[in-house]
């Protein structure tokens, strides 16, 4: 009987299924469609819009808007800081990779309910990124599809050197190129080689500062244009895409410069390397969700470096102007929130400022879409709700066009063809 039962479920889950809502995003239009059609077979998108097909199961979710899952072109699923900042940088140097991996296990949980099916994880250690990646493709573990970059690549001292604020000898050498460690053009090319060993879909480099470390201002500029082209020169011929945490304009120029995939946060950007973003096609992942967390964390009384909060507040002033300005440039701005620095499962919150700042809805909404999927490389996967692509598809009540925070409240996540989220009654 139990067999039967089994056989009857797997039969059942083999079907088409229509998925049926009020409207419909396909993510790179300027407009919804109306009535929302999509069916669903073997984990594909086999059509969408047209006429109903009679006879398969329907899933109706009611007076809601069907979306491509969002992506996140920038999150950090091993970590989360909580209200003492100080002390949670020093704690993650106690953690093993396998409590990091087991504590990541409601980040990226929260991640994918929230709607985000797709993320870039730009910088963890000890390989527990690859490895939830490898776990989650596996099927063995829920979460969001990841694209891994391993160890960032930092100038010693710089920004992403994980050893700042930590007592001389503390790892039993000095970090290197094994470290994300760039010294030279030879040593970031070595970098760039060991991350892919070992399973970096994309490079991640720190070209500037940082808010949240310890001992460099966060308009620095940390690599030199020779490094710079070295690193981007041997991952883009190996195929992998590079991003540049930068805040200042003079690291950014030299990575646009190298030829840099995304310029991510860009708090200080300038009118030239804006003017070089436009000109190259660089796109902006200006993050402004981590600024935003910050201060919403000081005004709940969050403990955090002197340092940290003079950098954060001069990133603060600057960041909105940035913004604007990249938007009335036209610059191809991806949609990413820094999760980690604020509350993973928050990341639609990236929206609802987007268009505070007077971006478009639709075209915030697209930049979590295609926008993001072009970025990532993977648009002839996922990113539009087109035939033949990934049944990677979402559900927002209302019209999120008309009301942009109704992003905040997706309640059906289907993530390669399965379902795993849906509050409302399936019929």
């Amino acid at each position: 009987m139990k067999l039967l039962l089994m056989i009857a479920a797997m039969s059942a889950m083999a079907q088409p299924v229509v998925i049926r809502a009020a409207r419909l995003f396909d993510g790179r239009s300027d407009t919804l469609q109306s009535p929302g059609v999509v069916v669903v077979d073997g984990g594909k998108i086999l059509s969408v819009g047209g006429v109903e097909p009679f006879g398969l199961r329907v899933i109706d979710l009611g007076d809601a808007t069907l979306m491509p899952g969002f992506m996140d072109a920038h999150v950090h699923l091993g970590f989360q800081f909580g209200m003492d900042r100080r002390q949670e940088i020093i704690d993650e140097q106690a953690r093993t990779p396998a409590e990091i991996a087991l504590r990541a296990q409601k980040y990226l949980r929260a991640t994918l309910h929230a709607g985000f099916t797709t993320v870039r994880n730009l910088g963890d250690s000890n390989g527990v990124d690859t490895a939830m990646r490898n776990a989650i493709n596996a099927g063995e573990i829920e979460g969001p599809r990841i694209l891994s970059a391993g160890k960032s690549l930092s100038a010693l001292g710089g920004h992403c050197d994980f050893t700042n604020g930590l007592r001389p000898g503390f790892l039993g050498h000095e970090p290197d190129w094994r470290d994300g460690i760039v010294q030279s053009t030879e040593t970031g090319r070595q970098a760039v080689r060991y991350n892919v060993k070992y399973g970096a879909d994309l490079i991640k480099i720190c070209a500037t500062g940082g808010v949240l470390s310890l001992n460099n201002d966060v308009e620095s500029a940390q690599l030199t244009q020779a490094e710079l082209d070295a690193i981007i020169d041997e991952a883009h011929a190996k195929g992998k895409k590079v991003a540049a945490h930068a805040h200042g304009a003079t690291g950014a120029k030299r990575a646009v410069r190298a030829g840099i995939d995304s310029i991510e946060h860009g708090s200080f950007l300038d009118d030239e390397v804006l003017t070089l973003m436009k000109q190259k096609g660089t796109f902006y992942v200006p993050t402004l969700h981590a600024l935003w967390s910050l201060k919403e964390a000081e005004k709940k009384g969050s403990v955090m470096d002197p340092r940290t909060k003079v950098k954060m507040n001069a990133a603060d002033r600057r960041i909105h102007e940035t913004f604007r300005s990249a938007v009335a440039r036209g610059i191809r701005i991806a949609y990413g929130t820094d999760a980690g620095v604020g509350v993973h499962g928050t990341n639609a919150e990236e929206f609802v400022l987007m268009v505070q700042l007077g971006m478009k809805p639709i075209d915030a909404l697209k930049s979590a879409t295609s926008v993001d999927a072009e970025l990532f490389g993977i648009a002839d996967q996922v990113g539009t709700l087109e035939a033949g692509k990934i049944a990677d598809i979402i559900a927002i009540p209302g019209n999120p066009v008309s009301d942009i925070a109704k992003t905040r409240e997706v309640f059906f996540v289907m993530k390669d063809g399965r379902v795993v989220k849906n509050r409302p009654k399936v019929n």
